[in-house]
């Protein structure tokens, strides 16, 4: 018995060491916690620690189909930090990014129901629901980025965001998603280096067409099956934003990044119709200030972004191919079929927009 109770108090000893090392473990930074270094850094914070402690009046949904650290989410998580400190922890908002809730045409299709609260979405995806969205997703449609915003920060802008009116969304804000050039497997510098080559793009009815008129062969697929696409020579080229080329290597499979500028694409922060008509006055005046807010954040982010994309690609052997102005305006004569075709309602707001 003796010896017994010498072995349980051994363990007993060994038990409580044991416990011991764990609750010390658990109190170092960084080891024994679910969040990461880069769930607590600033930039990922969506409460204001002044009103950490405040029960909220609201806690409401925001899906982001984009990974954490690229710019659109965090421009959602600095929007909703700012509603947070605004409303003095009345309203949280809860960031949910990497596709966590659904792919974008899903999540679209759930703020005009109700079953979510915040989305960001291209206007590409929106089109289906407003007609007149087609206007900005036209191609060689502005003259430059500093044009784009000029249109979408004044009136027009203003128009195109009142024109979602009855679909179950409102927007709040613009933000950036860079502009789509083409890249290949071979140097490209005239249309006619272009005649006959097959381009991937996503699933588009204007692309398709885009591609037909400048002497091409459209290649809808999915963005994941590109490299491998480009690799294997199923398509010789395809188009994409500077930093989408860079983050998924297509770079190493297709050296050539051609400036065409062929679209810029902006996208909308957006409320649901049913949650925007619970808010007060004062409460949608925090939401629609805290969104434009983080827009302006949102755009220097893609700009930062933008700027590593392209050193990165440059390292990894990428030549960028700028088009001339003249080449550029061969391109763009040749598509010109497309206003008229998905914009023919809309041909004096393009015009406006080309003369603003």
């Amino acid at each position: 018995m003796a010896g017994r109770d010498f072995v349980n108090k051994i363990i007993y000893r060994i038990v409580c060491v044991a416990i011991a090392v764990t609750l010390i473990v658990m109190c170092i930074p960084g080891c024994g916690s679910s969040s990461s270094k880069e769930d607590i850094a600033p930039e990922y914070q969506t409460i204001c620690e002044e009103y950490k402690d405040v029960s909220p009046k609201y806690v409401f949904s925001y899906a982001e189909n984009q990974a954490k650290d690229y710019p659109t989410s965090l421009g959602a998580i600095r929007f909703a930090y700012l509603v947070h400190q605004k409303s003095k922890g009345r309203i949280q908002i809860r960031v949910y990014t990497d596709s966590e809730l659904g792919d974008e045409p899903d999540l679209v299709r759930e703020l005009t129901r109700g079953g979510l609260d915040f989305i960001r979405a291209s206007m590409s995806g929106l089109t289906e629901y407003n007609s007149e969205a087609n206007v900005l997703v036209m191609p060689y449609l502005y003259k430059d980025a500093d044009h784009m915003w000029k249109v979408l920060d004044g009136d027009i802008g203003q128009e195109i965001m009142d024109s979602f009116e009855g679909t179950g969304m409102v927007p709040l804000s613009w933000y950036d998603a860079g502009v789509r050039n083409f890249y290949s497997s071979e140097p490209v510098h005239t249309l006619e280096d272009i005649s006959g080559k097959v381009i991937r793009i996503q699933e588009s009815d204007i692309m398709e067409d885009i591609i037909t008129d400048l002497g091409a062969v459209p290649y809808p697929t999915m963005f994941d099956e590109v490299y491998s696409a480009l690799q294997t020579g199923r398509v010789d080229m395809a188009e994409n934003n500077l930093s989408s080329y860079e983050s998924m290597e297509h770079y190493k499979v297709a050296p050539y990044y051609i400036v065409d500028e062929h679209t810029r694409i902006p996208e909308l922060q957006l409320i649901s119709q049913t949650t925007y008509d619970k808010l007060t006055d004062e409460e949608k005046e925090i939401i629609t200030s805290s969104a434009q807010e983080s827009a302006l954040y949102e755009r220097e982010l893609w700009k930062e972004r933008e700027e590593v994309s392209r050193k990165r690609v440059i390292e990894g052997g990428c030549e960028i191919i700028y088009l001339s102005d003249n080449e550029k305006e061969r391109f763009r004569k040749v598509i010109e079929g497309v206003y008229s075709k998905y914009c023919g309602d809309y041909m004096d707001l393009i015009e406006r927009i080309q003369k603003y």
